[in-house]
């Protein structure tokens, strides 16, 4: 799935057993921060240094050989002298080489001492970050998606799936209820500051949305940048969870039909929506204002849709008398504008569009 700003030149090129083999890398780390240097070379770097720690350490015994002495033929070799370093580094103490002379003991305490510390940072350092750190990203994973349910994926992080996610939890939603998918890791980088979970994997791919729980999702936003991959998306997403709501942006409208029969739920055309309020603009200096102020959460009112509640039932749509204006419901199906005579009572089952106060702007606001 490329990102929204620009093509993935490398997934076009790739081939497809070099895609396959990528992809098996990456089906398993979810949570992870970007690495300045590859595994290998970390490996290198951490093993010359605790080399270099070792060494110097030999060179200091060698220079300070004549306060050691050797309890089995009292003399003091350069063998001895690398044995003595690599029993004491490892604090394994024999006790058949020792230090004597006061200034050997005093550079056993205060040079040989903390380089032993480093050299065992150093292991136990390597250690974490290819043994117990994997284990560890391992359990956070399964414990992450023990706990995803009726969460939010956003798969796509440019431009419109980062202001999804920022309008998601401006109106109130848990970042930790968010997944980001996407390809990119400065990309996913950005969606982890924000506190959601993040996973870079192709999301055309049926183990990499299995991997984010997707059937027990609220909604899947799919933003992938081309409209051939979001269809591909909502393609794979519908095959694998029937039921979830589904919105994709799709740019051409030619594709807005193929993207409603590949399973998507809601279809936005950000360039006819940029159309609507320029046209709106148009004919009325405040009507494109109102309209940026209906979709923000940030605007004096609310866009919102809920099922009836008890209270509602039985009233006119435009006269719901919650503090709202009621302005479209849809009964099996069908959506009824507020001016028409089936919306003169609400029934139990009806799915309300309404307009709203936000909430610290108080009532007084319609």
């Amino acid at each position: 799935m490329a990102g929204e700003d620009e093509p993935d030149v490398e997934a076009i090129t790739e081939t497809a057993s070099q895609r396959r083999r990528r992809e098996r890398l990456r089906l398993h780390r979810p949570l992870r921060r970007r690495v300045k240097v590859p595994v290998w070379a970390d490996v290198f770097i951490r093993l010359g240094a605790a080399l270099s720690l070792v060494f110097m350490v030999v060179l200091i015994h060698w220079w300070d050989r004549t306060g050691l002495v050797d309890n089995v033929d009292g003399h003091v070799s350069f063998l001895d002298v690398v044995y003595f370093t690599m029993i004491s580094i490892t604090t394994t103490g024999f006790g058949d080489i020792a230090p004597v002379s006061d200034k050997a003991r005093l550079v056993e305490a205060v040079i040989v001492t903390p380089i032993r510390f480093m050299v065992i940072f150093i292991f136990v350092g390597a250690a974490y970050n290819f043994v117990i750190k994997r284990s560890w990203e391992k359990f956070r994973m399964n414990r992450i998606q023990e706990r995803l349910t009726d969460h939010y994926i956003v798969l796509g992080f440019g431009v419109s799936g980062s202001e999804a996610v920022a309008e998601l939890i401006a109106r109130g939603c848990d970042p930790e209820c968010i997944v980001v998918m996407d390809n990119s890791e400065e990309r996913l980088a950005l969606a982890e500051r924000l506190g959601c979970n993040v996973m870079q994997a192709d999301a055309t791919r049926d183990d990499s949305l299995r991997d984010v729980r997707i059937d027990r999702a609220a909604t899947v936003l799919v933003s992938a940048g081309r409209d051939d991959a979001s269809i591909l998306i909502v393609l794979t997403v519908r095959h694998l969870a029937p039921t979830v709501p589904i919105t994709v942006v799709i740019r051409a409208a030619d594709n807005e039909l193929l993207a409603k029969q590949a399973g998507a739920t809601n279809v936005i055309n950000p360039v006819r929506m940029t159309g609507l309020l320029l046209a709106g603009s148009a004919s009325g200096m405040h009507v494109a204002d109102y309209l940026a102020d209906l979709a923000s959460v940030s605007g004096r009112v609310q866009l919102v849709e809920r099922m009836a509640k008890p209270e509602d039932i039985g009233k006119p749509l435009r006269h719901l008398g919650t503090g709202s204006i009621g302005v479209r419901l849809y009964r099996r199906g069908r959506a009824i504008g507020y001016w028409e005579p089936d919306a003169n009572a609400v029934e139990e089952g009806d799915m309300i569009v309404v307009i709203r106060p936000t909430p610290d702007m108080g009532e007084g606001v319609l």
